[in-house]
């Protein structure tokens, strides 16, 4: 694969390497993931979530629906992983000029939570911003673990000889949305949990540092099966109990996006999924986030646009012993007091939504739930997900992906994609 992509971006950003504020620049702003796009990065995959569940098959899908839209970046976290990738994307891409194979040390796949947040500065070209990182709340920033995880952004930096800004404020990008414009949703729960000791002000300020926003848009909760599976676990339609995936406690990407600077894809739940606690449980959550969002304005004090999107039926599966989710998630404790089955077979709530959708030039990558012998209510379910996006993305392919593997450890597409915006050069 070539590495002649990197190689002129490093070229045509040189002038501009290793800048800080001091040094006469402020960010301007984060542009919107509708907007033009140069890049997309991706993780190679180290191992899959559940066994028989192929992570790199759902990757090699995203990169195939891809690559004639853009240029496509895939790190990988040591030499063997990049042998790895080689052999297989060039068997099943051949030689392409635009797929792109980078080593940069990484335990994980979220690309959107760790990876290069590219900002625009007030002397033209990009900069990243770059948070800080503690798990997802599973650790802290001290773990050796979240400590490679944080240092990939800063890596790509360097990569592309970037100008950085930095926080010591934790935050991940997956539940950060901005429309371009200066407006910038988040989960207060979220946020709120990576920094228990900073105010909203105080946020709010970081946020304007790093992201350019001008104001900030604060929804409560996300989706009950994207709470912390250290909570304990859920209660299901039978009864029964279900884990949620080493899940991030409710990030925005999984039910609120911007599809332009003034309309915001929401989340809703099917009336016909009320009689399953985790459903109506995230019913009372979206309506409540509804009712903010149909109060609140843009940066300029305009009203949004509230358009609905379906969730998919809550996605239950069965995980074991050997399988890389559950035998991490045996090993943690349990606030409810609750003590995990070590040994048996659990159920698993897999972190399964429409909107966890990828915006590219020319296509949109959504995902879809429906395999051979399941009801064919959640056929039905994925053909109307798709509608809402063919309806708000009218100039775009849409491209229904199935990314159960991906969802079965605690995301999905957007989750494990970052975008790099098109170089803006002021002169």
């Amino acid at each position: 694969m070539r590495i002649l992509f990197l190689v002129a971006i490093c070229c045509l950003l040189s002038c501009s390497t290793r800048q800080n504020a001091s040094e006469g620049w402020k960010v301007s702003r984060q542009a919107a993931e509708f907007e033009a796009v140069d890049a997309v990065w991706l993780i190679w995959p180290p191992t899959d979530h559940k066994n028989g569940e192929s992570v790199r098959n759902v990757t090699t899908s995203i990169i195939e629906a891809l690559l004639s839209d853009l240029n496509i970046i895939v790190t990988c976290g040591d030499s063997v992983l990049c042998d790895e990738a080689n052999k297989v994307l060039k068997e099943e891409f051949k030689e392409t000029g635009n797929l792109t194979i980078q080593q940069i040390p990484s335990i994980e796949i979220w690309a959107r939570d760790m990876g290069p947040v590219f900002v625009e500065t007030s002397k033209g070209g990009h900069a990243i911003a770059d948070f800080n990182f503690n798990a997802w709340g599973y650790a802290d920033t001290l773990d050796t673990d979240a400590k490679t995880e944080e240092m990939y952004d800063v890596r790509v930096a360097e990569l592309l000889q970037l100008p950085i800004v930095s926080s010591s404020m934790t935050s991940e990008g997956g539940n950060r949305e901005v429309n371009g414009k200066g407006t910038l949703l988040v989960t207060e729960r979220v946020e709120i949990g990576r920094n228990p000791s900073m105010t909203k002000p105080q946020m709010e300020e970081e946020y304007r540092r790093l992201l350019g926003v001008k104001k900030v848009i604060w929804l409560k909760q996300g989706l009950h099966e994207d709470d912390h599976t250290f909570l304990g676990p859920l209660t299901t339609a039978n009864g029964s109990k279900a884990y949620t995936v080493v899940t991030t406690d409710g990030h925005i990407d999984e039910f609120a996006r911007f599809v332009n600077d003034s309309t915001v894809l929401l989340a809703q739940v099917d009336s016909t999924d009320f009689d399953d606690p985790i459903a109506l449980e995230n019913h009372q959550r979206m309506e409540e986030n509804y009712q903010i969002l149909s109060r609140e304005t843009d940066q300029d004090g305009n009203s949004f646009h509230i358009l609905r999107m379906p969730l998919p039926k809550t996605a239950l599966h069965k995980m074991a012993p050997g399988d890389y989710v559950y035998d991490y998630i045996k090993t943690l404790d349990y606030r409810d007091g609750s003590t995990f089955p070590a040994g048996d077979t659990i159920n698993v709530v897999a972190a399964a939504s429409y909107l966890n959708f990828l915006i590219t030039n020319s296509v949109v990558l959504g995902q879809k739930y429906w395999r051979e012998g399941l009801d064919e209510e959640i056929k039905r379910r994925d053909e109307e997900a798709q509608k809402v996006l063919e309806s708000a993305f009218p100039n775009r392919k849409i491209i229904m992906l199935d990314a159960l593997a991906v969802n079965l450890g605690g995301g999905g597409i957007h989750c494990i994609s970052m975008q790099q915006p098109k170089i803006v050069i002021k002169r």
